[in-house]
């Protein structure tokens, strides 16, 4: 049973950072990554890692977004800076099938956090 606790949203101004924070059990040897859905859009692939540390990101995110985990404490990260207003989101740690960068591919979610950007 898959479990993904989120934390670390909030609000920041345009230009800011935040970190979001993912606790896995249960995923075994699943793809994580990060999901955004924003008021009247679908949900969006961000950034997935795999097993052997390999990353991708969505276009709109690269260069400022960075995945990661701690294989030690279970946990996966989503670094944002440079946040724009268009990141304003919905954000949603997620597990499933690589290289998980549709909502087809993703096993388990949790329950998201809001990133309101100012």
């Amino acid at each position: 049973h898959v479990q993904l606790v989120e934390s670390g949203g909030g609000s920041v101004q345009a230009g800011g950072s935040l970190r979001l924070s993912c606790e896995v059990s249960g995923a075994g040897n699943a793809c994580m990554g990060w999901f955004r859905q924003a008021p009247g859009k679908e949900r969006e692939g961000v950034a997935a890692i795999e097993n052997d540390g390999s990353r991708s990101y969505a276009a709109s995110v690269k260069g400022r977004f960075t995945i990661s985990q701690d294989n030690t404490e279970n946990l996966v990260y989503l670094q944002m800076r440079s946040l724009k207003s268009e990141d304003d989101a919905v954000y949603y740690c997620a597990a499933g099938f690589c290289p998980l960068s549709t909502s087809l591919q993703v096993r388990s979610w949790d329950q998201g956090t809001q990133v309101t950007v100012s």
